[in-house]
């Protein structure tokens, strides 16, 4: 019997909300790993993908980030990028 493994509509809609939770997570990890200078760290998120379960074990127990501090970075990062000339 032939099974077809080929993506369907729920599994790209799947996709698509974990690409939206992982990227942000992925990407503040790694810039506060490179931040703090923690290569092993900055290495294992780079490699592993854990849906970001390991991002966040990092950034809430290991270097202990409050959601405030997390939520102050974020902003900071896309205010940053407006036009502030105008």
């Amino acid at each position: 019997m032939y099974m077809n493994i080929g993506m369907t509509q729920g599994n790209a809609i799947l996709l698509i909300i974990l690409l939206f939770w992982v990227l942000p997570w992925k990407g503040y990890a790694l810039w506060v790993a490179a931040q703090n200078k923690n290569k092993f760290w900055f290495i294992a998120f780079l490699i592993l993908n854990t849906l970001a379960i390991l991002e966040l074990i990092y950034l809430f127990f290991i270097i202990k980030k409050r959601w405030k501090d997390i939520k102050h970075d974020f902003k900071s990062f896309f205010g940053r990028s407006k036009n502030k000339n105008s």
